[in-house]
């Protein structure tokens, strides 16, 4: 009699491979939010170990809020068109001029904007699941998803209304309108991701190793400077080496002073990090509960 072990990276990939199938087995028509992020890159990955030698049964769905980091669009394309699957991106943009929505009196942020473009696009396609990369380890709102997390037919998410999940066993059912949010990478932390992007050789984009950025210092974080972060009087430009560890809005997302050139590099700073990923991230600073809220409206 054999006497299989599963070392910690394994038994996370054959857990989120078993949510992975779960889904294809239980959804007419589900989604793979993919933004070319490390999380999704994973995602992407599992979904081919999942469905391999078939194709992946899913097409791809990216929210553009057109303040993304070009790098991270130039990567999506190209992953994309590398696994030859069907890629849907729908802009905040668009949803602007057709009044889909409608950005608040000075509001820069486009993560509240994201919001009804996406319940649109469900609504499009009459996508019943979408699956995406959070993770509970990333900040509060997030620890207390399920894997299967249940919305409403306004898209809305209600932490007090999920379903138990017990011996591995998912609840997907689902009445006319309403539809599922599905996170195979619940368990995972951030060094888990690297460690299989080690593991599997993954390729991600440039921007999350170190590289030469001009940045401005700004509510105690560096940003990048660009079009749409543009320095204010008084600041001052510097020429740094950078890195991204989460990336969101580009108006949003800090950059860490950085050496780290390779994955290996990557996780030797994870391991010594004392500040978590989302800690670079502006939009998560604004009030403890602000993810919670864009979440509780519909929110990925």
């Amino acid at each position: 009699m054999h006497n299989y072990h599963l070392d910690h990276l394994q038994y996370l990939e054959t857990e989120a491979i078993h949510v992975m199938r779960e889904v294809a087995a239980e959804f007419e028509r589900p989604a793979l939010l993919f933004s070319g992020g490390k999380d999704s890159i994973c995602l992407l990955r599992l979904a081919e170990k999942a469905f391999r030698p078939s194709d992946i049964p899913m097409p791809l769905l990216n929210i553009d809020t057109g303040h993304h980091f070009p790098e991270l669009n130039q990567f999506r394309d190209h992953r994309a068109g590398q696994l030859g699957v069907k890629l849907i991106i729908r802009t905040v943009e668009s949803a602007i001029a057709n009044g889909t929505a409608v950005p608040a009196p000075g509001e820069v942020s486009r993560n509240r904007l994201q919001i009804p473009t996406l319940l649109t696009a469900i609504e499009e396609f009459r996508f019943d699941c979408c699956i995406g990369g959070a993770r509970r380890d990333e900040e509060k709102a997030r620890a207390k998803e399920r894997f299967f997390s249940f919305r409403d037919s306004f898209g809305q998410w209600d932490p007090k209304n999920q379903r138990p999940e017990i011996w591995n066993l998912y609840n997907a059912r689902l009445n006319p309108g309403e539809n599922m949010r599905v996170f195979p990478l619940s368990n995972w932390t951030e060094m888990d991701v690297w460690e299989y992007i080690r593991k599997e050789e993954l390729e991600v984009p440039g921007i999350y190793f170190s590289h030469p950025r001009k940045c401005v210092r700004r509510h105690g974080q560096w940003l990048p400077v660009n079009d749409l972060v543009p320095p204010k009087p008084g600041e001052q430009v510097q020429d740094l080496v950078v890195r991204v560890r989460t990336i969101g809005d580009i108006i949003s997302t800090g950059c860490i002073e950085s050496p780290a050139r390779t994955v290996d590099d990557i996780i030797a700073e994870i391991a010594a990090a004392r500040v978590t990923e989302r800690g670079s991230r502006a939009d998560d600073k604004t009030s403890e509960a602000a993810m919670e809220d864009r979440k509780r409206a519909g929110y990925f």
